[in-house]
């Protein structure tokens, strides 16, 4: 297991391209983490979902309905007057924006109307939030979940650590379907040999191979020994970290 409390671009193996973000319990936190890594490190790069998500503060959005119009927002120039978000607040290279159908009545964005693999041809990294979990920190997945674009060179699954230990009725999304692949009950603990058992199991109805898992909130764990279990579990590494956000 490697634990990582930065560079998370290099720990998860991003390649330029379209990356889907899925799973649950910090998938918003890090897509505005990976985006500015990607930035500073000279990046051109687009923030977007392929589902429903709420703006990403703190990156300018071009306010478009239709297309990706403007030109990407580089630092240095305040993108509004006056302004100290994150973004603008001495970043020096690269770009960042983000993208998508805003609906005024939830202040969500929807998927852009651009297709993605169209706008990856205009930035180093496409970052696409590609999933929902109701903010719950575990989730097992409905059949037409999650949202990944076929062109997606980078897939990373979020595993909140914060639901390890914990009723299954009260930390994960879509617990019936939970139990169903793991053969407990709602009121079962979630433990990480549970949840290791329902993400193969998606993994293998997904048929995925190219998905770095991150076990995030590690922080929150009443036994650190549970991320050392869900690794051994799982069977394959994983990234752990602590994001704040």
């Amino acid at each position: 297991m490697e634990t990582v409390s930065g560079n998370l671009a290099s720990a998860l193996r991003i390649e330029p391209g379209i990356t889907a973000i899925i799973g649950s319990g910090g998938k918003s936190t890090l897509l505005k983490t990976l985006g500015l890594e990607l930035m500073r490190a000279g990046g051109r790069v687009l923030l977007c979902t392929t589902t429903h998500m709420f703006p990403v503060a703190g990156v300018p959005w071009d306010g478009s309905s239709r297309h990706l119009d403007a030109a990407p927002w580089k630092p240095g120039a305040l993108h509004v007057p006056g302004c100290t978000c994150e973004a603008c607040a001495g970043m020096s290279r690269g770009s960042i924006c983000q993208a998508g159908v805003l609906d005024p009545e939830t202040g969500k964005l929807s998927a852009p109307a651009e297709p993605l693999n169209e706008l990856a041809q205009r930035f180093d990294y496409v970052l696409a939030e590609a999933d929902g979990s109701k903010r719950l920190p575990l989730k097992a997945h409905a059949a037409w979940e999650p949202v990944i674009p076929a062109a997606a060179a980078n897939v990373v699954w979020v595993v909140g650590a914060s639901g390890l230990g914990k009723p299954v009725a009260e930390v994960v999304h879509r617990p019936e379907l939970f139990c169903e692949r793991c053969g407990c009950e709602p009121t079962d603990a979630a433990t990480s040999e549970h949840v290791a058992m329902v993400l193969n199991a998606e993994l293998r109805m997904l048929d995925l191979d190219n998905v770095r898992v991150m076990l995030n909130q590690v922080d929150k764990l009443s036994d650190p020994a549970m991320a050392d279990r869900f690794e051994a579990a799982l069977g394959s590494p994983i990234v752990a970290t602590s994001l704040q956000g």
